[in-house]
């Protein structure tokens, strides 16, 4: 019987990563379609090539890599661009996502996939897992993590993905997500003994 996966998501900065790691703290299996991402834009990569052949040279560094700000400021104001790239890479992270998925093992994974919903990968996983925080705390954190971000940079960047309404509608399970780390691993672990249940069930 196939391995239970939880799809795991959230709006930008709402602290995906750190609720990833909690559960990795646990033993589970965690696929990150980030890091995914990353390996795919490699230099010599075809991805990479695809990007390049689509959006100019202007996004290349010096040294032959992808420069990620300057892309990541194109897509944040082009909601176009945004589609034309997400057309080049979620084929093939989608890929890699799956085949990292069929060698992991563990009695449930955890695929880490920050646009789940938009692009229809949810229809691979078993459960939608959502972290979840206010709005405002998204912008103070994304203003933080690309500092010197502007608040309107943190705007756009929020405006381009789903509401977190429509997310928070989506979910089947949610972890709120809002600076107490104590509360969220606590919730880590409350969902954790529960998909071994329901991993166990289906075996």
């Amino acid at each position: 019987m196939a391995v239970l996966r939880i799809g795991l998501t959230g709006g930008i900065a709402s602290g995906k990563s750190t609720i990833a790691r909690m559960f990795a703290e646990l033993g589970v299996p965690v696929i990150d379609t980030d890091v995914i991402a990353h390996e795919l834009v490699r230099p010599g990569e075809p991805a990479l090539a695809a990007i390049i052949a689509g959006f100019g040279p202007e996004f290349l560094t010096a040294d032959g890599a992808l420069d990620r700000g300057r892309l990541r400021e194109r897509i944040f104001s082009n909601a176009a661009d945004r589609r034309r790239l997400e057309d080049i890479l979620h084929p093939r992270i989608e890929a890699a996502t799956l085949a990292a998925s069929a060698h992991a093992g563990g009695p449930y994974q955890l695929l880490v996939v920050p646009l789940l919903i938009e692009t229809g990968f949810e229809r691979h996983v078993d459960r939608v897992l959502v972290v979840d925080c206010p709005e405002a705390l998204q912008r103070e954190r994304l203003m933080q993590r690309d500092s010197p971000g502007s608040p309107e940079d943190a705007d756009r960047a929020l405006a381009a993905q789903l509401t977190r309404k429509e997310r928070l509608r989506r979910a089947d399970d949610v972890i709120v997500n809002d600076g107490g780390l104590d509360t969220a691993r606590a919730r880590v672990q409350e969902l954790h003994d529960r998909y071994l249940a329901q991993a166990r069930a289906r075996n």
